[in-house]
């Protein structure tokens, strides 16, 4: 029985003893494998669909692992994965102690350089390719690199470092897709995407050839006059004046081309050429006419049947926070006018496709340039407008210089909505927002509010909107306890919190969304629960008088221990010489892997049971009083 060539390779060594006719047969089989267990397990499709060609070339050009590829973002590496022994493991992909939907280091040595945040491919190219110079190694590295992520300024550092070490044996590849998760924005892109992205460069020379074609002397000297005119059409000039030799752009889907182009590039290389610079023009779901069509609906889609496509669910799904707030930033903007929203190329994921729609010249995406958007919004706030960013937790950790020097310290009235605050699932470790909390309650005039569910979540948005200082809040992926939101646009008040269960002997502080299981795990433990609401500034006054009433506390919170709102406690309790049994309860101090969001805090002990459980192991002494006096007269 003949096997399919994808089964008979376990490792690039095996791609590279194919023949080259058989690759586009490999290149099908490939796309196959990458569509059917995304559809099993659900993941990133659109960009992996549309990698499958360069990565086969990559691999067959480059004699990796020895060569280093290095993939920015990562969210295009299925079929690297899967050619690199890990085709047997793509059930699990994106599951609990399964293989990552990213390049990790720990996970294959044909992962060079872990990867998830955008942009930060050319960056550690270059180092490797230096590093292999001080080493006197022969090897050469490979940076591939999407148009999206090509906007984000550290790129453009990394280039600007990479143009003047002349013997580097670096190559950038510039996956030209025209499509980043939202569709890119910006000058650059423009640029990119319509003037050099195939179309116009590839039509004219596809009419030069055929008309000139017959008269051999005119044919030279139209393709020496392109030579010289070429940086008009292609953006040759633009990577030239960095320091590279650009060539393209080709076609990213067709092996005829790209792989005597790479040949050619990886002679170059060895021949200490300088830096390369590759532009190959992809499209996002290539080859699945369903993701072709609506490549951002298939950018990360669930579980889904591909004979079907994805199908709208029979019952309404629970209102997301991302939704809620949507709707919260529609409703404010018709209010005041003063309000502009700011997202860093995240218009979907972050919910402000209807805010787009409704009022596109107060909405801004300023692309993949996190640091720019906290900037750009405290310029906007230095004039009188009310900016809002829309941003995930663990994208906010690359503005941070921003967050301190640009908005807290000229006390800006800046509203930052923290979208995928706490464990994210799948995704794993690089896209958790389990900081935000610890990194933002160091920094002076900057508050952070942590809503319960998605009715609060509006209420305080409404609250930080109406401050005059930065506030975050900050609110989890997904759907929260299904409490419907109020219409009005009424806030709650600052820096207040609530009790929402009266116990006895132990109270539990509740930061954001754990305050349900909180609720569920008190019943069983007829313990106070405290709806904190504020990680800063605290509700002193209601923290004293529940120590005064309580013989031990609990917090609680979906974020880390060391430093976040439980620290906050400990610190306040301290200033006003409060001694009490404190139990903090949260994310520990190492990184979580992807897998079930749900499944996932309860390994962290943080559902009703772990609550439970922690409780009546640390200081089940004061749960029941009896047993306290007891124990006190013994």
């Amino acid at each position: 029985m003949s096997t399919s060539l994808l089964e008979s390779i376990q490792n690039p060594a095996d791609l590279r003893r194919l023949p080259r006719a058989q690759l586009k047969g490999l290149a099908d089989e490939l796309r196959e494998c990458v569509l059917t267990n995304v559809a099993r397990t659900g993941g990133h499709l659109s960009s992996n669909l549309g990698t499958v060609e360069l990565t086969i070339a990559l691999h067959y050009v480059f004699s990796t692992p020895h060569d280093r590829l290095v993939w920015d973002v990562g969210h295009q590496t299925y079929p690297h994965k899967i050619l690199t022994g890990r085709r047997e493991r793509m059930p699990t992909l994106r599951q609990l102690d399964g293989i990552s939907g990213f390049p990790r280091r720990d996970e294959s040595e044909y992962d060079t350089f872990g990867t998830a945040h955008s942009s930060t491919s050319i960056s550690a190219a270059l180092g490797m390719a230096l590093a292999a110079r001080h080493k006197g190694e022969d090897r050469k590295a490979v940076a591939i690199i999407g148009d999206g992520a090509l906007t984000a300024g550290m790129a453009f550092e990394a280039l600007n470092n990479a143009g003047v070490e002349r013997d580097a044996r670096l190559l950038v590849v510039l996956n030209d897709n025209d499509m980043s998760i939202s569709p890119p924005v910006g000058a650059l892109n423009r640029y990119l995407a319509q003037l050099m992205s195939g179309h116009f460069y590839a039509a004219a020379k596809s009419v030069g050839k055929t008309v000139l074609g017959p008269v051999p002397p005119l044919f030279e000297l139209a393709k020496r006059l392109e030579q010289g005119a070429k940086g008009m059409v292609v953006p040759a000039t633009l990577f030239e004046k960095f320091g590279f030799n650009y060539i393209g752009p080709i076609d990213g889907h067709d092996l005829d081309s790209l792989i005597p182009t790479l040949e050619n590039i990886r002679e170059l290389m060895r021949d200490k050429a300088g830096p390369q610079f590759l532009h190959v023009v992809t499209k996002k779901g290539q080859g699945y006419k369903l993701a072709e069509a609506d490549p951002v609906a298939y950018h990360g889609p669930g579980k889904f049947d591909p004979a079907v496509g994805l199908v709208k669910p029979s019952t309404a799904p629970r209102q997301t926070f991302t939704q809620v707030f949507g709707q919260w930033l529609c409703d404010m903007a018709t209010q005041d006018r003063k309000l502009v929203g700011i997202t860093p190329a995240m218009r979907e994921g972050s919910g402000m496709v209807e805010f787009h729609r409704r009022f596109p010249d107060r909405y801004y995406d300023v692309g993949i340039a996190e640091q720019h958007a906290v900037t750009f919004a405290a310029g906007l706030a230095c004039e009188g407008l009310k900016p809002v960013v829309a941003i995930y937790s663990t994208f906010l950790q690359r503005a941070y210089d921003q967050l301190i020097h640009d908005v807290a310290i000229q006390n800006l009235p800046v509203v930052f909505a923290l979208d995928r605050a706490g464990i994210v699932g799948a995704d794993g470790a690089t896209h958790a927002g389990n900081y935000d909390i610890a990194f933002l309650r160091c920094i002076p005039q900057v508050s952070i509010a942590c809503p319960a569910d998605e009715r609060e979540c509006r209420q305080l948005l409404t609250t930080a909107y109406e401050q005059d200082h930065a506030v975050a809040v900050r609110y989890p992926r997904g759907a929260g306890a299904g409490v419907e939101p109020l219409v009005d646009l009424a806030g709650l008040p600052f820096g207040r919190g609530e009790v929402r269960r009266q116990g006895r002997g132990v109270a539990i502080l509740a930061f954001g969304t754990l305050l349900y299981p909180a609720l569920a795990a008190a019943e069983r433990l007829d313990a106070t629960v405290v709806n904190m609401r504020w990680a800063k500034p605290l509700d002193a006054e209601l923290l004293l008088r529940i120590a005064g009433q309580h013989d031990a506390l609990v917090t609680i919170e979906e974020g880390a221990i060391m430093g976040g709102a439980g620290s906050a406690v400990a610190e306040a309790l301290a200033d006003a010489a409060v001694l009490k049994p404190l139990l903090h309860l949260g994310l520990p101090d190492r990184f979580i892997e992807h897998g079930d969001p749900v499944q996932l805090l309860a390994l962290q002990g943080l559902d009703a049971t772990g609550i439970e459980s922690s409780v009546r192991s640390r200081l089940g002494q004061w749960l029941v009083p009896q047993q306290r006096n007891l124990k006190a007269v013994s």
